[in-house]
């Protein structure tokens, strides 16, 4: 019996060696048909050997290129994601050379839409000013310092898939305005979440007293938020970004909110990453930073795990990942005895 070999990512191992996920998910690559291991090391880019070495790849945030497939010996059949974000992944690259693609959506649901909720929430009731307040004896100041009520406020999303319909399921008991654009959403999908999709980036951006931002990293987006969009902001608006740095043009959000023309963000991705301890943002204090890690929960890395390692499970199996990306990978010839 031919078995596959599966390397996971030791970047979901924490410093003393041990799994940030519940071990018991591990079970799932109990098979007979797999073989698995932590990679040694930091790979950053998967060489051409690695590929030609191993089936299965558990990504965190190494980097898959057409590089990485260009050997003719490349036997790699599946990245499998560990998140929902692959804008480190070559895709065509990946579907032109029989390489899957898998994302662990459930992982993310809700330890994400958790995340912009506690933003919406921290931003408004100016939670770290008044935390500092309290640290330095400053306690009658709190009445220079009221917070935004959410009840009746907008809560506006740019993207509403799995996890923007999530953010808008945990903030109904807020009893917000909801308003979301995304020009690829199913409109049935947002069935019963009061949510107004409307037709434009503008009209969001211009309406909203949050504005999160929900939707991937690509071509697209890059860059899409930028000084015109922000501008279109009300001057008590706060931006919420749990997706990713480069889709906000991170210069001009700094200017905006050092000049007060929006009143704060809540930041848990930058352009660059990790950012600059020197990034002028991180010197504001109407801005929330944490390292792009604000989800880091065992809830959220159990299932992202166990979403992981079912799509590999499923082709120790011979079936196609339920969470797969490139559907049209499975036309390649490596891929054929798949079931779909």
């Amino acid at each position: 019996m031919t078995k596959l070999r599966v390397a996971i990512s030791r970047e979901v191992l924490s410093a003393e060696g041990v799994p940030i996920y519940d071990p018991s998910v591990l079970s799932l690559l109990d098979h007979p048909r797999i073989e698995w291991s932590y990679v040694p090391g930091p790979l950053g880019e998967l060489s051409p050997d690695f590929a030609a070495h191993h089936d299965v790849f558990c990504a965190m945030v190494e980097r898959v290129t057409a590089a990485t497939l260009g050997r003719a010996d490349q036997r790699l059949r599946l990245v499998a994601r560990f998140g929902v974000g692959y804008d480190a992944i070559d895709v065509p690259a990946c579907s032109a050379n029989g390489v899957m693609l898998s994302i662990a959506p459930d992982g993310v649901r809700r330890p994400v839409a958790t995340n912009v909720i506690t933003f919406v929430l921290a931003l408004a009731q100016k939670l770290f000013l008044k935390d500092r307040l309290t640290r330095t004896g400053r306690w009658a100041e709190k009445t220079s310092h009221m917070g935004m009520g959410v009840t009746g406020r907008t809560l506006g999303l740019v993207g509403v898939g799995n996890i923007g319909a999530e953010v808008f399921r945990l903030a109904r008991p807020f009893e917000m305005k909801h308003v979301a654009y995304d020009p690829y959403v199913d409109p049935a999908s947002l069935a019963g979440l009061g949510v107004e999709l409307v037709s434009s980036l503008d009209e969001v951006m211009r309406r909203s007293d949050f504005v999160s931002i929900n939707c991937p990293l690509n071509a697209a987006t890059r860059g899409l938020i930028g000084p015109r969009e922000i501008a279109l902001m009300k001057p008590t608006a706060f931006l919420i970004n749990t997706a990713r740095g480069p889709i906000v043009q991170e210069a001009a959000l700094f200017e905006a909110l050092a000049a007060g023309r929006i009143g704060g963000a809540g930041l848990d991705v930058f352009e660059v990453e990790p950012t600059p301890p020197d990034n002028p943002i991180l010197a504001l204090d109407n801005v929330i930073v944490t390292p792009h890690g604000l989800c880091y929960t065992d809830e959220c890395f159990t299932g992202i795990a166990r979403n992981t390692f079912e799509a590999v499970r499923a082709l120790a199996d011979g079936v196609a990942p339920r969470y797969l990306v490139n559907r049209d990978a499975l036309q390649h010839a490596a891929l054929a005895h798949l079931g779909r």
